[in-house]
């Protein structure tokens, strides 16, 4: 995968900020979990809260991760006007 814009893991994204979920790694067993929480590839994230543990808003629901799931969700910034 390649994109232009800024990639950082979910729990660097700053509280307030919208963005899409570009990678996530780990293993296969936490990828498809996170993905059945609503976190696929592709998905729109609103981090709400938090560095320790992130409150995320995803799909319409507040989801709390704590900060080693929030490190494996790869986060692609979007461009202001997308937001």
């Amino acid at each position: 995968m390649s994109s232009s814009l800024p990639i950082t893991p979910l729990c660097q994204l700053p509280a307030g900020t919208t963005a899409r979920v570009f990678q996530l790694t780990g293993d296969d067993s936490f990828c498809q979990w996170i993905r059945e929480m609503g976190f696929g590839e592709a998905a729109l994230v609103t981090k709400i809260s938090g560095s320790t543990t992130s409150l995320c808003l995803v799909n319409g629901m507040r989801i709390a991760l704590n900060h080693r799931a929030a490190m494996s969700i790869v986060v692609e910034h979007l461009p202001a006007q997308a937001r």
